[in-house]
C-alpha cells in the first residue's frame, strides 16, 4: 500500500497491542510529520529500553540493575509477598500505597485453552523463594476473570500445606457504581467479602 520504510513502520506498529491498521498509520503519519529530533528520541528511547531493562532475578519485576527497585528496598517487609500476573499489576498495587511488602510476578495466568500450564509462568521460581525468604504471608493478587481465578485457586492448594497464611484480594463493586449495572459474579464477590460497619 505505502513504499517500503513506511509500510514497514506501518507494519512493526500494527504488530503492537491495541493498535489496529489505522492507528498503525495514523503513528506512522504523525512521525513522518515530527521534527526528526523527535523521532530519534523515540527510537532511541526503545533502543534503551531494550538495552538496559531486564528480569529482576528475585521476583522477576522490571529492573535496571541487580534487582528491581521493590526488592533492593530494604525498608519493605520481607515476610509479605504479593502475587501478580504482570509487572503492570504492581504499578496498580503500588499506586494504592497499602502495601509495604514485596512482589513476585508469574508472568501469566493459567490458561489450558492457549497452552499456558504451571510450567510456562513463574511457579517453581515462587516455591523457591519460600526456601530462601522468611515470607509468612502470600496475598494472591490474580485478575478477577477466569484465568486469574484459576490460578489463584491453584496457587492456594499449592501453597497452604505448607502452613503460610494465603489470602486473595476481595472484589466486588467499584466506588461509585450502581448495583443495577453490576453483574451477579460481581455483586456475590461484594457480599461474600462484606465487613463490619463502624458506627
Amino acid at each position: 500500500m505505502f513504499t517500503g520504510p513506511l509500510q514497514a513502520l506501518v507494519d512493526e506498529l500494527g504488530r503492537l497491542p491495541g493498535i489496529g491498521p489505522k492507528s498503525a498509520q495514523r503513528i506512522a503519519f504523525h512521525l513522518l510529520k515530527v521534527a526528526p529530533e523527535d523521532a530519534m528520541r523515540l527510537a532511541e528511547a526503545i533502543v534503551d529500553v531494550k538495552e538496559r531493562i531486564t528480569l529482576c532475578p528475585r521476583c522477576f519485576n522490571v529492573a535496571e540493575g541487580d534487582l528491581c527497585a521493590i526488592c533492593s528496598d530494604d525498608r519493605r517487609d520481607g515476610t509479605m509477598l504479593c502475587v501478580v500476573e504482570d509487572p503492570r499489576d504492581i504499578v496498580a498495587v503500588e499506586k494504592t500505597q497499602e502495601f509495604r511488602g514485596r512482589y513476585h510476578v508469574l508472568h501469566g495466568a493459567l490458561n489450558p485453552l492457549e497452552g499456558v500450564g504451571p510450567d510456562q509462568l513463574r511457579v517453581k521460581e515462587l516455591l523457591g523463594r519460600l526456601d530462601d525468604e522468611a515470607i509468612t504471608e502470600i496475598i494472591l493478587c490474580t485478575n478477577p476473570n477466569l484465568e486469574g481465578e484459576a490460578t489463584a485457586m491453584y496457587l492456594a492448594r499449592l501453597l497452604k500445606p505448607l502452613g503460610l497464611s494465603v489470602t486473595r484480594i476481595a472484589s466486588g463493586l467499584p466506588v461509585g457504581g450502581d448495583l443495577e449495572y453490576a453483574d451477579e459474579l460481581t455483586l456475590g464477590r461484594a457480599l461474600e467479602g462484606r465487613r463490619e460497619v463502624d458506627a
